[in-house]
């Protein structure tokens, strides 16, 4: 029912914070060309996505003037 802990010396403790390694990671190859241009071509379409979306979506958040002007110009012709 009870599980028995097993006691841990503190000086193991204190040793494993002083423990650096010595031994390093292999470094990353090297992307290739193709690697690279296909990155490239990803970001230049999605930064051309966030172009046109906002493009495209300027106008609608737009405050529309014309509807104003518009009725404006019909009270002045006596409609």
């Amino acid at each position: 029912m009870f599980r028995r802990r097993e006691a841990v010396p503190f000086a193991f403790v204190a040793e494993a914070d002083h423990f650096r390694s010595n031994v390093e990671p292999p470094s990353r190859p090297r992307p290739s060309r193709s690697q690279l241009a296909g990155h490239a071509l990803i970001g230049v379409t999605v930064i051309a996505g966030l172009v046109g979306s906002l493009l495209l979506g300027l106008p609608a958040l737009a405050a529309d003037q014309s509807p104003a002007a518009t009725h404006h110009s019909e009270a002045a012709h006596g409609h």
